[in-house]
């Protein structure tokens, strides 16, 4: 049975043998940066799985700090006067919060309570109000990484925050072993839970090795783009030999001298089709404490819908592919480019790869491989 009709309500009726009995509904706060459905990092780590806890007696509160309004306003140009209100509006919004959290039970955490500033709502939730909270990351985010545009800004997002956030909490879900042991140095409750694919209602397609021209493709934003540059000679000399198409999936136009190159503006309704036209996914990253903590989502969506992978063998990445098998682990521009040539002239070694990443997903990195963990993170 499923709850969402009754979230108005702290409890709902179950007949059992001609008897009524009113269950008691678990509020689960969840506080998060983004609005819901807006952001990869939350869609894909625990969002998927809000409809789950609903039926296992949760009554799902979602509290982000940014509106969805002030949210597409952030990246937008210009616009100060109204982004230093949205910013003002949502700091008060995170005051009220706290009032509304007095007593509450079960609250999940993902990274943080404000984008901006110390840890002031997380220590007078803990310390003050003696609340308890679940606290969930899956980057790095520890260490500064921003644009040169954004330099100036940055002092204010108080990196050093986040050891504190992961001490106070009462249990920790890392999205992978790196991230894991970092914050065991703060707090001994750690559990690896890892970012994962729903392929029963989202990942439902498979991509068509038979059509053409062949497709490479690459997702992602344009702050984590320039790994891209490493392979673009790759490519500029594979287009003197073969027919293909460089897609790239992103929030902003690359500027890159490739003639296969096309571009495609993200967009979270078309999102699976779009990829679903790629042939061979692209991964590739350069080895840095940030780059080990990715949790190898871009390979794990290419995976799922049966397409040949190759990633850099960096962070979970060697985890996630088994060379040869599911996909290929490439690291100089020589591996790149045999990899890419070899997927560009043999299909039937593209279909395999691909069925056996579908595999993978099913058995290790689906949503339906992991949902009890997040029952027992919050029990």
């Amino acid at each position: 049975m499923l709850f969402k009709d009754f979230t108005s309500f702290n409890s709902f009726s179950v007949r059992k043998k001609g008897i009524f009995a009113v269950v008691k509904l678990n509020k689960l706060h969840i506080i998060a940066p983004y609005p819901k459905g807006e952001a990869p990092s939350q869609r894909f780590r625990f969002e998927q799985y809000l409809d789950f806890l609903e039926e296992n007696g949760f009554e799902i509160h979602y509290h982000s700090f940014h509106t969805l309004k002030s949210w597409k306003r952030l990246y937008k140009r210009g616009l100060f006067i109204q982004k230093f209100l949205d910013l003002n509006y949502n700091f008060i919004r995170r005051w009220v919060l706290l009032f509304r959290l007095i007593g509450a039970k079960h609250i999940f955490m993902h990274r943080e309570m404000a984008h901006l500033g110390p840890p002031v709502f997380e220590w007078i939730l803990v310390k003050v109000m003696r609340r308890k909270y679940v606290y969930d990351f899956d980057d790095a985010i520890w260490i500064p990484n921003y644009s040169a545009a954004n330099a100036r800004f940055q002092k204010l997002k108080c990196y050093w925050k986040v050891p504190y956030l992961i001490k106070w909490a009462s249990k920790v879900s890392a999205g992978n072993e790196f991230l894991a042991n970092y914050a065991r140095r703060f707090n001994s409750q750690v559990a690896v839970i890892p970012t994962t694919i729903d392929i029963q209602n989202q990942h439902t397609q498979l991509v068509n090795q038979n059509s053409f021209p062949l497709v490479i493709g690459w997702t992602g934003t344009h702050s984590t783009m320039h790994y891209l540059d490493f392979i673009v000679p790759v490519l500029r000399k594979l287009e003197r030999e073969f027919d293909f198409k460089f897609k790239v999936i992103s929030n902003k136009k690359p500027n890159y001298d490739l003639k296969s190159l096309v571009y495609m503006d993200w967009r979270e309704e078309t999102e699976i089709n779009d990829l679903a036209e790629i042939h061979i996914g692209v991964m590739p990253l350069v080895l840095d404490v940030w780059s080990e903590g990715k949790c190898g989502f871009k390979a794990l969506q290419y995976m799922a819908l049966g397409m040949a992978a190759i990633v850099s063998p960096v962070g979970v990445n060697t985890k996630i592919i088994q060379h040869g098998n599911n996909g290929f682990v490439a690291e100089t521009t020589e591996e790149w480019e045999n990899a890419l040539r070899m997927l560009l002239e043999n299909g039937f070694m593209r279909k395999e790869l691909g069925k056996n990443a579908v595999k993978s997903i099913k058995e290790q990195w689906s949503s339906d491989v992991w949902k009890e963990h997040y029952l027992k993170l919050l029990s």
